[in-house]
């Protein structure tokens, strides 16, 4: 470069002439006409790609392998190698695998997408589950992340469930709701099931009724991203596996999944603080702007929760999400109404709840209330022992104590009475039942009547003296003595046509 500028110096300012040059510098006369035309040295430049003799007859064969591949799953499609390996092989390709390769690098190049940058109004989200690993209660399990981003602030907000579903999917909007402080006006998905019933060419077309329930409490509009475009909602994309980088590592350590999301949420609200490049101000701050334009949110709260409408079998268990649940065998054959949320599941025939229990997230399990099958073990009491339901029923040493003491006093029917005293668990709780049994042990009064009495004693309030003090105005009111005069009845003798019992009841004299 220094010889180039020199040469162009000398010879432009008429300080030296061009035959001068070419004697002093031993260069061809071209070179130098190169030299003065251009003020830097213009590097080499092909007026034709070099031809490749051997290869061209194959490369219509290598661009047909590459298009067909575009329909195959992305581990199973050609490599350079083998395509290579083909050409020897199959068409008698005689020349180099370094020409296989460039020419599979330059197709594949030359088909890359290219996107068009997309601006980022205000209110509009942006939604997807994705999945993570945690050890929960010491044991590695595989959680789903939802993660709900709005575009304009970058405001990212996450929370971790036991699976993709319906009910962790509406619970992910409701708390993402809640952290914004509004709703957006506008999300954008991709096209699950959760979301989509129908899939018309390559987009979403039709919700699902549970995704217009959620739609139609919050009034926020979608959009569903072309199938396999995942570009088309890349800024949740790439928060999802920020999120997971820097929010779940190392692997968290937690007793439940809750304690996880409160730290989840304290760590949204930290990332509020950051400023990204090319924004004006911190997540913080836009986010306020933002919030001016969001939807606010509805007074009535919104139940995350899925319905199905399973038949109850002769076992009185009713199957929902993969799970069986009891109901009380009364409901036996009959098909109920099973509406499964994040933390319970309720049962409901002709609109009263029969049945709760805690949602379980697992799959194939049973999940019995024992109480629910006292009434058939109390006309099968030959069964109590060998019941399933009452398997991990732990009951106070109390309840084993009683039990002795029944079938000493009466034998085999003691086990009925038993179950009798246990089915008040049906309107009482354990705590209250196991103080009234306690105190029939003690007193020796061990019957379920005499049980049933000593819990509703319990649970009696004993009458307090109501007070004149602060109420002046009470103080001049009188109540006027009752009439006794028709008790006096009471205390006259039996007359003589009342039967003897009727006298004993009465108190009078036999």
């Amino acid at each position: 470069m220094q010889m180039w500028t020199e040469i162009r110096r000398r010879v432009l300012t008429g300080e030296s002439s061009k035959r001068a040059i070419c004697r002093e510098y031993n260069i061809h006369w071209g070179t130098l006409k190169k030299i003065l035309a251009h003020p830097e040295p213009p590097g080499y430049r092909q007026q034709a790609p070099r031809r490749k003799p051997v290869l061209e007859p194959f490369l219509p064969i290598i661009h047909e392998i590459l298009q067909a591949d575009r329909s195959s799953p992305p581990k199973q499609r050609h490599t350079a190698k083998r395509i290579f390996d083909r050409l020897r092989r199959e068409h008698g390709y005689p020349g180099g695998y370094t020409s296989v390769k460039d020419a599979v690098r330059a197709w594949r190049q030359g088909q890359q997408e290219v996107f068009v940058p997309l601006s980022h109004p205000l209110a509009h989200a942006q939604a997807d589950f994705g999945e993570a690993t945690v050890e929960l209660k010491g044991q590695r399990v595989k959680v789903a992340i939802f993660v709900m981003t709005l575009l304009h602030s970058d405001t990212v907000f996450c929370q971790v469930f036991p699976r993709e579903c319906t009910e962790t999917f509406q619970e992910g909007h409701r708390r993402s709701f809640e952290f914004f402080g509004g709703v957006p006006q506008r999300i954008s998905y991709d096209n699950s099931k959760i979301a989509v019933a129908r899939i018309v060419g390559r987009r979403g077309e039709t919700p699902t009724s549970e995704f217009l329930r959620l739609q139609s409490h919050y009034l926020f509009a979608h959009h569903f991203c072309l199938v396999r475009r995942a570009n088309e909602k890349g800024h949740v994309e790439n928060l999802l596996g920020y999120a997971r980088r820097n929010f779940l590592v190392p692997i968290p350590q937690v007793e439940s999944l809750e304690a996880l999301n409160l730290q989840l949420r304290a760590r949204c609200q930290e990332d509020l603080d950051r400023r990204l490049r090319g924004k004006p101000a911190t997540k913080a701050q836009l986010l306020e702007q933002e919030r001016q334009e969001l939807r606010p949110l509805p007074g009535d709260p919104f139940e995350a929760r899925r319905i199905e409408t399973p038949q109850v079998n002769s076992e009185a268990l009713a199957r929902f999400d993969g799970n069986d649940y009891s109901l009380p065998t009364q409901y036996a054959h009959r098909q109920v109404i099973a509406i499964g949320g994040i933390e319970e599941v309720r049962l409901v025939v002709n609109d009263e709840v029969v049945a709760r229990h805690p949602r379980c997230w697992e799959k194939e399990r049973t999940c019995f209330n024992p109480i629910h099958y006292l009434a058939l073990l109390e006309r099968k009491p030959g069964a109590f022992d060998y019941a399933r339901p009452l398997e991990h029923w732990d009951l106070p040493a109390c309840y084993e104590t009683l039990r002795r003491r029944l079938e000493g006093e009466l034998g085999r029917p003691g086990t009925r009475e038993f179950v009798k005293v246990l089915r008040l668990l049906e309107h009482a709780s354990l705590a209250e039942l196991t103080t009234a049994i306690e105190r029939a042990l003690e007193i020796g009064a061990t019957t379920v009547d005499a049980v049933r009495l000593l819990l509703q004693g319990q649970r009696e309030q004993p009458t307090r003296w109501f007070r004149l003090d602060g109420r002046p105005h009470l103080a001049a009111v009188r109540v006027p003595p009752p009439n006794l005069q028709q008790y006096a009845t009471l205390r006259e003798p039996c007359e003589a046509s009342v039967s003897d019992e009727a006298c004993l009841v009465n108190g009078g004299d036999a």
